[in-house]
């Protein structure tokens, strides 16, 4: 029989938005980011641009940043500390190949919110814990296609983490307003989203709502 989920009382589950990977107009952008974030509560936006050249990603930082900001929604980089660091943002978002835990910490201060992606592995989530990570990422949940993805965790191991870890979770890759609700349930303190609102059929500030709907009832 599958286990029973006793994880602890927590506040409600975040909605944690990554950007699309390349951003081919910038104003056009923060127009649908402003739409987004208005339209329902968002703790982070991570501005992820895996291909883009450093001025490309000052560039987006530069003129996303504000309308994140203004509304009290965090905003990571992914990958680069330097440049997370350079452009005044609130933290960084590492891969397993990106610096370390400490070379973030050294370069953005102890106050930067600094995240790890550690796939399916629960040793990896507590290395990064007890190297002083923020928030440790678990994903792929589902199929995705914003980036490859190799893992494939269960969703039972956001409810173990739960219950043995304080440092909050979360789940990440393929995620949707039909299964956003079942992470909840399982564990997860944040969902991060990219596809499920960027091309949501009816645009981003729905894809938002529908989201938001999902977390508030854990459907």
């Amino acid at each position: 029989m599958p286990r029973t989920p006793v994880v602890p009382e927590r506040p409600p589950t975040r909605l944690y938005l990554i950007t699309p990977p390349a951003i081919p107009d910038l104003d056009a952008f923060a127009r649908e980011l402003e739409a987004a974030l208005d339209a329902g509560d968002v703790a982070a936006l991570q501005i992820r641009l895996k291909d883009a050249d450093d001025a490309t990603v000052l560039a987006a930082v530069a003129a996303l940043k504000p309308v994140a900001q203004a509304r009290g929604v965090a905003v990571i980089l992914n990958d680069r500390p330097d440049l997370a660091a350079r452009s005044g943002c609130d933290g960084v978002h590492l891969g397993q190949s990106d610096a370390s835990v400490a070379e973030a910490r050294s370069l953005m201060g102890r106050d930067a919110m600094i995240g790890v992606t550690c796939h399916d592995s629960r040793e990896l989530a507590m290395d990064a814990a007890e190297a002083g990570a923020d928030y440790v990422a678990f994903g792929a949940f589902f199929p995705t296609a914003t980036k490859a993805t190799v893992h494939r965790p269960d969703p039972e191991i956001l409810t173990i983490w739960q219950e043995t870890v304080e440092i909050p979770c979360v789940a990440i890759g393929g995620i949707t307003a039909a299964t956003a609700g079942t992470l909840a349930r399982a564990g997860a303190d944040f969902v991060a989203v990219s596809a499920a609102v960027w091309s949501h059929p009816e645009g981003p500030a729905q894809g938002v709502r529908d989201l938001a709907r999902a977390l508030a009832s854990k459907a």
